[in-house]
């Protein structure tokens, strides 16, 4: 089997793939990502490192994987300060229900969905969880900077993954220079520090009314963000991504 993309195969040839293969859904959004970063990170950064990993599998002969194309919008009322494109999470939790849903009736029963963008996660793994309780398939779901081959030198785990800082902003460098509004300008410091990246006590989750507004749009200062750490880190989390379609082929293939 292969890797290919469902928009240039035939109703058949879906058909065909979905019945040993993998159907793989990126998730992203459309956001403000402060003023150096498009609107479309999130989604080009997601698909950034779906196609790496889809090459190393192309090239390792790893297990089928139809690549659909990526969902553009995602939960992101937080940002509409600025710029958005928001859905809603019941709306975003629908939307996922109906594609997963269109995914089985169209024969396939193995689904993997790499998300993003931080604010889809919660969402996306609830709807993950709850259409496997009802439905004959096996689904995963992960977000693309939790997965890492452990071969990543460029680090920094303090800002990963950060919004609009440097773990973005090296990545876009790497994968879209052309995008990247430069210089990146830096981040003056933000007091007291917002209270979703620094909660009180671990463990607990802090929203605070008007804090993305507060901190500018971005979580820490990009300006020395480096197109070749970048490239470091998306072949790092890509290498990871190839690992876990692996993982997840071996666990979840019908026995012969």
């Amino acid at each position: 089997m292969s890797q290919s993309r469902l928009t240039e195969l035939t109703w058949r040839e879906v058909r065909r793939a979905g019945e040993e293969g993998i159907a793989l859904l990126p998730i992203g959004s459309q956001e403000q990502h402060a003023s150096h970063l498009p609107m479309g990170t999130d989604t080009l950064l997601v698909e950034e490192v779906v196609d790496r990993a889809l090459d190393m599998l192309a090239r390792e002969a790893g297990p089928g994987v139809v690549r659909l194309p990526a969902l553009p919008f995602g939960h992101s009322p937080h940002h509409l300060f600025a710029a958005a494109v928001s859905l809603s999470a019941a709306t975003l939790g629908a939307v996922l229900d109906d594609i997963l849903d269109s995914l089985v009736t169209s024969g396939y029963r193995r689904v993997m969905v790499v998300n993003g963008h931080g604010g889809n996660d919660e969402i996306m793994r609830l709807a993950v969880k709850r259409f496997a309780l009802r439905s004959p398939v096996t689904v995963a779901a992960c977000s693309y900077w939790t997965l890492t081959a452990g071969g990543d030198g460029a680090g920094r785990p303090d800002v990963t993954p950060g919004h609009a800082g440097w773990f973005e902003t090296s990545l876009m460098l790497a994968a879209h220079p052309d995008l990247v509004r430069t210089p990146v300008p830096a981040r003056a410091p933000v007091e007291p520090p917002p209270l979703f990246d620094t909660p009180p006590y671990p463990g607990l989750t802090v929203e605070r009314h008007r804090e993305w507004e507060r901190v500018g749009g971005s979580t820490d200062d990009a300006c020395d963000a480096d197109a070749a750490r970048g490239d470091r880190l998306l072949e790092d989390r890509a290498r990871g991504l190839a690992r876990a379609i692996h993982a997840f082929d071996a666990a979840s293939r019908s026995p012969r």
